[in-house]
């Protein structure tokens, strides 16, 4: 087979139209392959730069071929040398061809889907690695043909070429910002496809990707904001796209990830999303905090898109405003009424947690003073005045404004709880499905539940614990008919540790104890006024004339009474009063105290860290000592590197009987330049690589005449080489005998059997015959198939034979164009007229062997020629050495060998002719290459 330029290599061709007419050409006779890589040759040369259309059709044609094939690096390669071909000149042929390959893998894709099955699942990890060795062994030892293995081996690796498809056009295309809107359109098509085919793995490595793509571009972006506004909203619409298939794909923390990413966009974008964007923005959020339990973070979230749907979207329903008030409640109630958080921080864990509130501030979109109370922006509290300022309360349903009522305002211990069950279960037969104008498809009441009774029982207890100081445990459970006691004190076990409760329960006595109740607390203070207000009420309630005659007589009598036991107790509590003032003054000098240790511990950190600092110097000053010392020595070594490599040239002169003393002592040559060890080295190189080709010469020298010597020992012992032949034909004859006569006894023995079972066997003739019947006729039918066969591949090799030789007379005509263009040439040259009389035709083969051959075949026999003249000249002369092949079989041939023939003179190429080794004495009689003037390859010669 020709191995020429045309099937390898770089390309041959010169124009474009060439190799896209050569590609056809092998694509009609099966060589995919080959016209694949004549037009991936043309597309990465570097030789072909300038764009023009005929490239484009190049560029369909290798992707049909690449797709095809599912040569991905192919299409990687072509797709980035045609990038940078066309991007100066025509971008939009680089999209048609980009959307061209994006279509083609997808179609692939899809074809391969609907040919597996109606349904297909990818149960594959990585779309991005091969078949495993295991899956490899299975596929081999298995006898499953099922639709788990048709998957596997046909769908599976569609899918792998599309995602690879993907990702080279991203790459292609992230640093193009004419082509950013196909960027987007790939990204988004990304998406999509790990949405389809549940691609978790895929769908981060996208995502990693594109925000690769993204840090690379933000720098130029935050330096010309006013020249990419279109880019950045692109960008942001991507990411979008980006957090809804991560929240439909469940993957909450790349969702998250994708949230922080558009909030960086929205800050440098100069115009704000669309509205229709962030309302999709916030209803995520709600889900990605519902989904981490966050509930305060929730309740922001469902605020804003309360606020935001209700100011922009015209085509809401009010149930759908009613629901969605609904949620922003019920997710505000459902807030702890305590941090989960421990009070004792230090400042590095203050900074982080400053840090957390003031970014989770910036995604919910409210604006936090970090010098003011940070904490107080986002808190329970503050939900609870937003719900009330923005009238959510006027549109929930009434037994959402009762619950928030219990929960809030009310302050009935007994008939919380009891009252609260009945309302936890209409919340679950409330409506959820919303309209289609509404960006949330559905809204789950009933997730508050639980949130909302643990709630319920803090209410309860710190109700509780402002009128009791001792319960049982038994009053408290009948309290709360919707949890066991056992709920119950989780909850005060985790309110405690938090601060929010005091609360000690007492397992032995059954009883709840309460503490902890200071008088400064405004519900303690008015709380024994209340309790008496309330008492009198209801004795007048009791006993109205009982009431009435006490406010007659004795009414000054008591009132005296009052003001006495006022004044008493006045006295106590001054006492009391005193006695704190003192307790705070003896506070105030313990802090005072603690104060002052607090200083002196931070003169005693100063001054270790000035020691710290001096030891520090100190250290500094000795490694400069070091390193000054370590370059002295340094020093010191080259110089005596340099002497010894000066002693070194001037032995090596020495030896070779050269003059020495070039080098002065001062380490300067003689034209004075400054000699340094690299100088002396090269030097010294070069004079031991003289004496290296003086040694090779004589290697070489010795190595003709241990040649010659081992030609001669061969033909000295090629006698014995034929004694010990003829030996061994006499022990061969005389075992094959042998062998023949146990053979003749055997087959004598077996044809014996054969006899008796041909009797035994007699009696079946008739269903013999019966089924030599059926097997001629399935003979016959097979012979009729085959037949047809035949003929199919004989048309085939018929259209294949015919488009050969089209080749082949395109490639002669080639040829002799060439051959004309070079003898004209020669001509020229010489000075000489052309030759007007036309040669006669000369094999390829032949030519340039001697005389005036010319032709497109000349420069593949010189190639041919310079390969076979590495052994020899390839025909017959007395002392050339032949190629290893011969010299193996030279022990066998050598003696028989005829003395090789005259080359003939090279007037004519008729003239020419190549002698050939005569057969060894082993081999059986065959007429030589010389006398039936055959021609021998060299290659070929001694085999």
């Amino acid at each position: 087979m020709n191995r020429g330029p045309r099937f390898g290599g770089g390309p041959a061709f010169a124009r474009p139209e060439n190799a896209l007419k050569r590609a056809d050409e092998l694509e009609n006779v099966g060589q995919k392959h080959a016209a694949l890589q004549a037009l991936h040759d043309i597309i990465t040369s570097k030789k072909h730069k300038t764009w023009a259309k005929t490239y484009e059709s190049i560029m369909f044609k290798h992707i049909d071929l690449t797709v095809e094939m599912k040569k991905k690096q192919y299409a990687k390669e072509a797709l980035s040398a045609y990038r940078n071909m066309c991007q100066a000149v025509n971008i939009s042929s680089l999209e048609e061809v980009i959307k061209y390959f994006l279509k083609k893998a997808t179609e692939k894709a899809e074809a391969a889907t609907s040919a597996s099955a109606a349904a297909v699942t990818l149960d594959v990890e990585d779309l991005e690695e091969d078949a495993s060795p295991e899956e490899l062994m299975l596929s081999y030892v298995s006898a499953d043909k099922g639709k788990d293995r048709t998957d596997r081996e046909l769908v599976t690796p569609w899918f792998r070429f599309l995602w690879e498809a993907y990702r080279t056009v991203l790459e292609i295309l992230r640093i193009n910002p004419k082509l950013e809107a196909l960027y987007a359109m790939t990204a988004t098509k990304a998406f999509h496809f790990c949405l389809q085919w549940k691609r978790s793995t895929e769908f981060r490595r996208l995502c990693d990707i594109l925000r690769q793509h993204l840090a690379n571009q933000l720098n130029r972006y935050r330096e010309n904001r006013e020249s990419q506004p279109e880019s950045l909203q692109m960008h942001l619409e991507t990411r979008f796209e980006q957090l809804k298939v991560a929240c439909d794909l469940e993957l909450w923390a790349e969702a998250f990830r994708s949230v922080e990413d558009i909030q960086q966009l929205i800050l440098l974008a100069k115009k704000h999303p669309k509205q229709q964007m962030m309302a999709m923005y916030y209803a995520r959020l709600t889900q990605i905090f519902a989904v981490s339990e966050n509930h305060t973070y929730h309740a922001y979230a469902w605020l804003k898109l309360f606020n935001f749907t209700k100011a922009f979207n015209k085509n809401m329903t009010p149930e759908d405003l009613r629901l969605m008030a609904c949620s922003v409640l019920l997710a505000t109630l459902s807030i702890l009424p305590y941090e989960r958080q421990d009070r004792h921080q230090d400042e590095t864990q203050v900074e982080q947690d400053k840090e957390r509130i003031v970014r989770m501030a910036n995604i919910l979109g409210f604006a936090v003073d970090s010098k003011k109370d940070y904490r107080s922006v986002l808190s329970r509290a503050a939900l609870l005045s937003s719900t009330t300022s923005t009238h959510i309360l006027g549109v929930v349903p009434p037994e959402i404004r009762q619950l928030y009522d219990l929960l809030t305002t009310e302050f009935n211990p007994l008939e919380l709880c009891p009252r609260l069950g009945p309302l936890f279960e209409k919340l679950g037969e409330m409506p959820v499905t919303m309209s289609a104008a509404s960006p949330v498809k559905e809204v789950v009441l009933n997730r508050y539940v639980d949130n909302l009774k643990q709630v319920a029982i803090l209410r309860l207890l710190k109700q509780l614990s402002d009128v009791y100081s001792t319960l049982k445990v038994s009053s408290l459970a009948a309290m709360v008919p919707f949890a066991t006691f056992g709920e119950i004190e989780a909850i005060i076990v985790d309110a405690v540790r938090y601060e929010y409760l005091q609360v000690r329960i007492d397992h032995r006595n059954g009883t709840l104890h309460f503490g902890g109740q200071q008088l400064e607390s405004e519900k303690v203070k008015t709380h024994l006024s209340t309790l008496a207000t309330r008492l009198s009420k209801a004795v007048t309630m009791i006993d109205p004339i009982s009431a009435s005659q006490d406010g007659g007589s004795n009414a000054g009598t008591k009132r005296m009474a009052a003001i006495q036991t006022a004044i008493e107790q006045s006295k106590e509590e001054h006492r009391l009063m005193n006695a704190r003032k003192i307790m705070i003054e003896k506070r105030k000098e313990e802090q005072e105290l603690l104060l002052m240790e607090q200083e002196k511990e931070e003169e005693r950190r100063k001054a270790q860290m000035a020691r710290e600092a001096e030891a520090a110097e100190d250290k500094r000053r000795r490694e400069d000592a070091a390193r000054r010392e370590k370059e002295r020595i340094e020093r010191e070594l080259e110089e005596r590197d340099i002497e010894e490599a000066r002693a070194m040239l001037e032995a090596q002169r020495a030896k070779r009987g050269l003059p020495t003393g070039k080098v002065g002592v001062t380490g300067f040559g003689k034209d004075g330049e400054r000699l340094d060890k690299r100088t002396i080295m090269q030097e010294a190189m070069s004079e031991r690589i003289k004496e290296q080709q003086e040694m090779e010469r004589k290697l070489t020298k010795m190595a003709k005449q241990q040649d010659h010597l081992e030609r001669a020992r061969r033909e000295e012992e090629v006698p014995f080489l034929e004694a010990a032949y003829k030996a061994r034909m006499v022990e061969d004859r005389f075992v094959h005998e042998e062998a023949q006569a146990q053979f003749l006894e055997a087959h004598r023995a077996a044809w014996e059997v054969d006899v008796v079972e041909k009797k035994r066997l007699s009696i079946m003739m008739e269903e013999k015959d019966v089924f030599q019947v059926e097997e001629k006729v399935a003979e016959l039918e097979a012979a009729r198939a085959k037949a047809a066969e035949e003929k199919r591949r004989e048309e085939v090799a018929e259209r294949t034979k015919k488009a050969e030789e089209i080749a082949e007379k395109q490639r002669q005509r080639e040829a002799e164009i060439e051959a004309k263009l070079r003898a004209e040439k020669e001509e020229a040259l010489r000075g000489a007229p052309a030759a007007t009389s036309r040669s006669p035709f000369v094999p390829t083969a032949m030519r340039n062997r001697g005389g005036d051959v010319g032709g497109a075949g000349k420069e593949e026999f010189r190639r041919e020629e310079r390969r076979d003249d590495r052994w020899g000249s390839g025909g017959g002369g007395g002392g050339s050495s032949a190629r290893p092949e011969d010299r193996r079989d030279d022990r066998w041939s050598r003696v028989a060998q005829p003395a090789a023939a005259p080359r003939p003179e090279p007037s004519t190429p008729a003239a020419v002719s190549l002698a050939a080794p005569a057969p060894t004495a082993t081999a059986p009689a065959a007429p030589s290459a010389a006398s039936s003037g055959k021609f021998v390859p060299s290659r070929l010669r001694g085999k």
